[in-house]
């Protein structure tokens, strides 16, 4: 593939791939605590279906900010991370303003020709923190939301203000079941959380800590696939 590098304005500054000219779909894929968007950007070759439409990946950076449990340390963050436990690990006020980036991020999209139901909303550890807080909340429909070896805090306040435009909107969930830094347990209580919600949701354990492995790879270029086949189909 050869990709093609989009002039468009973000809200956020982002690495940004399109695997032909005139992308048709959009995937925000949002990196974990203390990475930025250069993290996934590689992953892209060994993602795409060549039969798959224009692509148009958009991996930003988080703003840097100091995180407690790191000592205070500045880094790029969606949110601080106060204490490990569930019910503090992720402060409202710093989920609130990615989620509003986030927002930014698809009307960027939106005003430049990609309408929502063809924006995927992906994320890894902290990313897929936000991209289900934001995914869920958006009031269009979206094609999909992805969640990378994450969990789902603040559930209380999701419930509550979750959309039901995105009711129906497949959710994929993928977790090592080995991981040290996100517990699986963290990762089935969000994929029982969101079932218990009637959510559509596709879970994948590997035998794997907090990475990606090829397996995973793989699964997702299928999962996508199906998603994007249909805009295809619907074009023909």
């Amino acid at each position: 593939l050869s990709p093609h590098v989009s002039v468009i304005a973000m809200p956020l500054s982002c690495v940004i791939n399109e695997t032909g000219p005139n992308p048709v779909v959009s995937i925000l894929w949002l990196h974990g605590l203390g990475a930025d968007g250069h993290d996934f950007a590689p992953i892209v070759p060994q993602l795409v279906d060549p039969a798959w439409p224009a692509v148009r990946f958009v991996f930003p950076h988080a703003p840097v900010r100091p995180v407690t449990i790191n000592g205070g340390m500045a880094m790029r963050a969606w949110y601080d991370i106060r204490s490990l436990s569930l019910s503090e690990r992720a402060d409202a006020e710093g989920v609130r303003a990615s989620i509003a980036d986030v927002e930014a991020l698809v009307a960027a999209q939106t005003a430049d020709g990609i309408p929502a139901e063809r924006i995927v909303v992906a994320g890894f550890s902290q990313g897929g923190v936000i991209a289900l807080q934001a995914a869920l909340r958006h009031r269009a429909r979206l094609l999909g939301v992805i969640g990378l070896s994450c969990y789902l805090p603040l559930t209380d306040a999701l419930a509550a203000e979750r959309s039901a435009a995105n009711a129906n909107t497949p959710i994929l969930l993928m977790h090592g079941v080995d991981d040290p830094v996100v517990p699986l347990t963290l990762g089935e209580h969000a994929r029982d959380t969101l079932q218990a919600w009637n959510y559509r949701v596709e879970w994948h354990p590997y035998p794997m800590q907090h990475q990606v492995c090829l397996a995973q790879i793989l699964d997702l270029r299928r999962w996508l696939g199906e998603r994007l086949m249909t805009i295809v189909n619907a074009e023909a």
